[in-house]
């Protein structure tokens, strides 16, 4: 996975905000005009985080390379701010208080156990069956966990016991790298 310079960090930031944006005035979904850095055009796993006034308000992403990043970002943008089940649709009035946060992932890895986990490094995603749940890295440092507490909590989130991690549920792990708005909006 190669770096994102700032550059492409911020056409990003300002396809997600200008997606949202003309979503909410218009009801349709536009289509992006790609970019020319080649870096943005390669398929990645995105998850778009939205912050309303400092307060998580929307996260929705792809995990498996599925489209463009730049793409990916903006279908996710607009998702997380009208789709995320855990909260009301964002509105236009609450975009100019809406903070973006980007994290494009790597691919993903088997993980055997605690041991193969850094919190802060890793994020996981826990498999079985048709049950799948997924944290992102920044998750485990937020709440203080340790791998096994994020294990623990990613089996929790698809659905399935707390120990499914020891007994063949499927665990792989990947990293994010993470970059938000500074300061605010970006126009």
């Amino acid at each position: 996975m190669s770096p994102l310079n700032n550059s492409e960090r911020d056409f990003l930031l300002k396809a997600a905000r200008s997606t949202i944006d003309a979503y909410l005035r218009s009801g349709v979904r536009p289509a992006p005009d790609p970019p020319s850095a080649l870096e943005l055009l390669r398929k990645r796993g995105a998850f778009v985080t939205l912050y309303l006034r400092g307060r998580l308000r929307g996260c929705v992403g792809y995990v498996w390379p599925l489209t463009p990043l730049y793409r990916a970002v903006a279908e996710c943008a607009v998702s997380a701010a009208v789709e995320d089940a855990r909260f009301r649709p964002l509105s236009l009035t609450d975009l100019p208080h809406t903070e973006i946060e980007l994290s494009v992932l790597s691919g993903l890895d088997e993980a055997g156990g605690a041991a193969d986990i850094l919190v802060g490094s890793h994020g996981l995603l826990v498999s079985q069956g048709d049950r799948r749940g997924l944290l992102l890295p920044k998750v485990a440092v937020e709440r203080g966990w340790s791998p096994e507490q994020f294990l623990e909590q990613t089996c929790l989130k698809a659905g399935l016991s707390l120990q499914a991690w020891k007994k063949g549920a499927r665990v792989e792990r990947f990293t994010a790298t993470v970059f938000r708005e500074e300061g605010g909006p970006v126009r």
